[in-house]
């Protein structure tokens, strides 16, 4: 289950980096119970051959932005569902997962009520209470739905999309005013305050555009690839599927 992991991952800039993609891979569960469009990955980190964040974006396909039909979010299924079937939604799985010090519902301890997040895009150390702010910490998709679907998964199938909107490796809780500031803007657009995440935050999109087909813009793909020039042994990140 992937609350398991939050004992032995309790911050979520490591799992942002990827030291905990093990953890990760044998706990989480597969989001679409299906190879990922594109072809799937298997194994943990990239497959052997695979090089560097920065040699894996150079094989990413340049195309302009396909929004037609327009982008809504009911194409990618229900918010947060329990795709894994572990009879808990999405997000109190990443909640879970990324938060220290959790306190849970003694009736459901799916439901996180209380939890300590340092988050990934800023280093703030930020609390989250249910019902109170809960809004504080909001989980953020690496790759935005709305640039998944402009750049490829208007192509796929309502189960694929389904699984992407799902998927472990493109989730993180963060601070929640900080992840309304992002929205669905792209890597051209908008990058983690803090500098010193920034390589792996694009190297976990580039992973990710990979292992699910989707191509990327010109001036997003000048942008990932100016990050990644300052961190060129940078592995790329979230090519492997999450595995039950």
């Amino acid at each position: 289950m992937v609350r398991a992991a939050g004992a032995l991952c309790a911050v979520a800039i490591i799992l942002l980096v990827g030291g905990c993609d093990e953890v990760l891979d044998a706990t989480a569960g597969d989001p679409t119970a299906a190879p990922a469009p594109g072809g799937g990955v298997s194994g943990a980190g990239a497959p052997p051959g695979a090089g560097s964040a920065l040699q894996v974006l150079g094989t990413l396909s340049i195309r302009a932005e396909d929004n037609s039909p327009p982008y809504k979010r009911n194409e990618f299924g229900t918010a947060w569902s329990d795709v894994d079937h572990n009879g808990c939604d999405t997000r109190n799985d990443i909640l879970h997962r990324d938060l220290r010090s959790i306190t849970t519902r003694s009736s459901d301890d799916c439901i996180v009520l209380t939890g300590e997040l340092r988050d990934p895009y800023t280093t703030r150390i930020i609390r989250f209470d249910r019902g109170r702010n809960s809004s504080a910490v909001q989980i953020d998709h690496v790759i935005p739905l709305a640039d998944a679907w402009r750049t490829g998964a208007l192509e796929w199938t309502a189960k694929e999309r389904l699984g992407f909107a799902n998927d472990p490796e493109n989730l993180l809780a963060v601070d929640g005013p900080i992840n309304q500031q992002k929205s669905d803007q792209d890597a051209s657009e908008w990058l983690p305050p803090s500098p010193g995440i920034r390589c792996a935050y694009i190297a976990r999109q580039v992973g990710l555009k990979s292992r699910y087909g989707l191509w990327v813009e010109q001036a997003e793909a000048d942008a990932m690839r100016q990050v990644l020039q300052s961190c060129p042994q940078q592995p790329p990140l979230g090519m492997a599927a999450a595995s039950g």
